[in-house]
């Protein structure tokens, strides 16, 4: 039986009113290549002063044994209890700007009544557009500039963006399902998927969260601080750098990779899906001894710092 979605959720007896506002979004738990959202996510909230304003039902929604939260054992006793949680956070951009921020895990459980309650909050707090964004993998070289997928409920909201694919069934995710919603209901919302190396896509990677900030202020026309996320990535690039430069194998995979880009971005035709020459490498080739570098660079103690 399917919950009420009014159950779900409590708005903050002090939330202010807003009109017009923002509201970006990120769950943490699906596909998330390079910790790309989860970077972008928690930057913001390390950045700027934030309020919380609306609390969802974590216990409803949770399934703990899946995703056990951490706990903190000193000596003889539980210290802390690293509890979850699902919220909408009140921020203001350099400009003062007030925006929203929907953070927390995925829920495992009742998604229809879930994104029927976000519907039900962006309403109340009178959101004009959700903002969705996370990292996926693909056979890209970190040396060229990282390409975004966008997607909307209205055309006019990703123009400029190019199509990577015409049709594509992938598993669903609740942030998927509430962009879905909000455009059966009118309402107006955008996703990012920032397109992460397929080989840094277990680290974290800067830089396709400086593309995601990037992408979210093209849109929605917020001034975000990014000094600090284009510093870490400056430094995670160095770092991957010298490792390839230190190893003529990997040297070889990116320049391959590097050319299957460049074709790609010269239009011709199948681009990076299709297949490649007899003498390039698969994106799982290329991945596999990426992987085997980097675990090897990881196991001597010089990997990227995360």
């Amino acid at each position: 039986m399917a919950r009420d979605p009014g159950d779900l959720y409590q708005v903050a007896p002090d939330a202010p009113e807003l009109d017009d506002v923002v509201m970006l979004c990120y769950l943490d738990g699906f596909i998330d290549a390079g910790g790309a959202g989860r970077l972008l996510t928690a930057h913001l909230l390390s950045a700027l002063e934030h309020t919380e304003v609306v609390r969802f039902d974590v216990d409803s929604l949770l399934d703990y044994r899946s995703r056990r939260p951490v706990m903190t054992f000193a000596k003889d006793h539980w210290e802390h209890y690293d509890a979850p949680g699902i919220g909408i956070s009140l921020l203001h951009d350099a400009a003062g700007t007030a925006f929203l921020l929907l953070n927390g895990p995925e829920p495992d459980h009742d998604w229809d009544s879930f994104t029927t309650a976000v519907l039900d909050v962006a309403a109340t707090l009178r959101v004009r557009l959700a903002v969705g964004f996370h990292g996926i993998p693909m056979g890209v070289p970190h040396t060229r500039p990282l390409g975004v997928t966008a997607h909307a409920t209205r055309t006019d909201l990703v123009e400029g963006y190019r199509p990577l694919v015409d049709r594509l069934q992938v598993p669903g995710s609740a942030a998927a399902l509430m962009e879905l919603k909000m455009g059966e209901n009118g309402r107006a919302a955008i996703g990012f998927a920032v397109h992460v190396p397929h080989y840094l896509a277990q680290a974290a990677y800067p830089a396709a969260a400086v593309t995601l900030i990037e992408s979210v202020q093209r849109a929605t026309g917020l001034s975000l601080p990014a000094d600090m996320l284009r510093e870490a990535a400056h430094r995670t690039d160095l770092e991957i750098t010298r490792q390839v430069e230190g190893s003529d194998e990997v040297a070889e995979v990116v320049r391959a990779l590097e050319q299957q880009y460049d074709a790609f971005a010269a239009g011709s035709e199948g681009g990076m899906m299709a297949e490649e020459p007899e003498n390039m490498p698969t994106a799982e080739e290329l991945g596999a001894q990426f992987e085997r570098f980097l675990a090897e660079q990881q196991g001597r103690g010089d990997s990227p710092d995360a």
